[in-house]
This record gives structure tokens, C-alpha cells and sequence, in this order.
């Protein structure tokens, strides 16, 4: 099987055909992979897929393709010049774009962005009076529950009610194996933003729980604020990175720092308490890792 695409869908259908015992090559335009993600993320993403026999190519342009027979030929270049990947199925996985040509007139008041995207404020509302939309029609990460969020936010405005969605809390998963999950920026948009952060990172490979399941796999890293302590992002790769992320979601949404989940109880023995380490790495407390060394 060819994937053309390294991006959310790419990776989640690669994952399984691989796991299904099909031969997977992955074209990816990029010379990063996964440059969404945290590059740790990226980092371990990119090694696990390996380990489960993807051919992920980085910097590989495909410049066609042509049917013949029951085969697929994709011409692509990469650094070495044109080549040519000879596979059985072909899954084309550049992304999406918004299908909104023709939804509404031109004197409706409704405004679209260059890329198709309607344009709306932070509570859904269009240039048009009255006029909302949402989900992946909108700015916005495409994700069925951020768009049953924004729906549900402004039902509650048409209906005089005050609501607002916080999108810096909205979470991100792809569903391969391990999972990888994250909510909150990453440590290099902080770092170029000259925000001054503190990092802890846990493995699951320390984590009886993990262990006892053969889902070593993975860590949970953690992000923090170096002066006010408020956690800024988590960001997880592991068999249950798409359950345990809630917990981070949950403490970001109440504005909860790195020592509030220190101080947390979590249940032993448990994958959580790979969040309950990450926190404590953050000020070099953790337990069952070594702590890096103080400055």
C-alpha cells in the first residue's frame, strides 16, 4: 500500500495496514515529520511507526500517478532525484479543504476567507446578522468535537444564554498505535514566543501499570509556565494517550498549575499516574525516573 501524506489520516490508515500485515510506504512532501505536533511527539511518532515497518519517506514530492492494471505507479522526487513506487492500493491523503463554494450567495454578507473558510468571530457568528457556523467550515483545527462544542455554544447564544468555547482547551489525537494525543502548545511555539518554560516528561516504560499491559510505549510530557507554574501543554504518545489527555484538558481547563497535580492523589497501580509523574518531573521531583540535574 502507498500513502501519499504524513498527516493525521496518512499515519492512522498506514498504522493499521501495517499492523495488518500490509507493506506500507509513506510519501510525505515535508522534510519534518509531523510538524503539528510537539517534536518530541514527532520524535517518538516517527520511530514507533518505523518499529511497525512503515517506509515513511520525508521530503518525497509525488508528481503523478497512473493505473495500470491492478497496480498503481507513483512517480515522486526526493533528494536523489525522480523515482517511482510501484504499490497495489493508493490512499491520497493531502489534507482537507472546506466544501463551501456555492453554500451561500453572494449577497448573503457571508465572508470567506482565501482558503474557503467562512469567516466567523470566537463565538460563531458570521459577518451576516444571525448567521453562525461552525466546524470544518470555519478557523479551527477539523474536529467532530470542537464542532459539537461550537454547536452547542451557539445554540445557547441564540437562546440568551452566555457561552464561549475555550479553544486554547480543545484536544488533538490520532488514532494510530501508540496513540498520540496533546492539548495546549508545544514546547517550540512557546519558545518562539520567549514564554519561559519548565518541562517534565514521563515513560511509560517506568510505569508498572504500562508494564503489566506490554504498553511500554511512550511518555507523557508536560509543560509548564517557569513563573507562574500554570500548566501551557501536555502532550502524550501511548496505548491510551486519547483517555488519558482528558485529564489535562481538565486541569488546563481550571487554570491548574504543574503543583496542582502533584498534589493530586492518583490511583496505583494506573497508566494515570504517568500524569501525576510528568507533573512532579516538571520540578524535578519525580519518583520513579531519575530527575535531570539542577542548574
Amino acid at each position: 500500500m502507498g500513502i501519499i501524506g504524513a498527516g493525521v489520516i496518512g499515519l492512522e490508515m498506514g498504522s493499521i495496514w501495517a499492523r495488518c500485515g500490509s507493506e506500507v510506504t509513506v510519501l510525505e512532501a515535508m522534510d519534518s515529520f509531523l510538524a503539528l505536533a510537539d517534536q518530541d511527539v514527532g520524535k517518538e511518532a516517527h520511530k514507533q511507526m518505523t518499529k511497525q515497518g512503515l517506509d515513511i519517506k520525508l521530503g518525497a514530492r509525488c508528481t503523478g500517478t497512473e493505473v495500470k492494471g491492478k497496480e498503481v505507479t507513483v512517480k515522486y522526487t526526493d533528494a536523489n532525484g525522480e523515482q517511482e513506487l510501484v504499490v497495489d492500493k493508493l490512499i491520497v491523503a493531502v489534507g482537507r479543504r472546506p466544501l463551501t463554494q456555492g453554500l451561500v450567495s453572494d449577497d448573503t454578507g457571508v465572508k470567506l476567507d482565501e482558503r474557503g473558510f467562512i469567516f466567523v468571530d470566537e463565538q460563531c457568528r458570521t459577518n451576516a446578522p444571525g448567521v453562525y457556523a461552525i466546524g470544518d467550515i470555519v478557523r479551527g483545527p477539523m474536529l467532530a468535537h470542537k464542532a459539537s462544542e461550537e454547536g452547542i455554544m451557539v445554540v445557547d447564544i441564540i437562546a440568551g444564554h452566555k457561552a464561549q468555547l475555550n479553544y486554547d482547551c480543545v484536544p488533538n489525537i490520532i488514532y494510530t498505535f501508540p496513540e498520540l494525543a496533546w492539548v495546549g502548545k508545544t514546547e517550540q511555539e512557546l519558545k518562539n514566543e520567549g514564554v519561559a518554560i519548565k518541562v517534565g516528561k514521563f515513560p511509560f516504560a517506568a510505569s508498572g501499570r504500562a508494564m503489566a499491559a506490554n504498553a511500554t510505549e511512550g511518555f507523557v510530557k508536560m509543560i509548564a509556565d517557569e513563573k507562574t507554574d500554570r500548566i501551557l501543554g501536555v502532550h502524550i504518545v501511548g496505548g491510551i494517550a486519547s483517555e488519558l489527555i482528558a485529564q489535562a484538558v481538565i486541569a488546563m481547563e481550571f487554570c491548574s498549575t504543574a503543583e496542582d497535580l502533584q498534589m493530586t492523589v492518583f490511583a496505583h497501580p494506573t497508566v494515570s499516574e504517568a500524569v501525576h509523574e510528568a507533573a512532579l518531573a516538571v520540578d524535578n521531583h519525580a519518583i520513579h525516573v531519575a530527575n535531570r540535574k539542577k542548574r
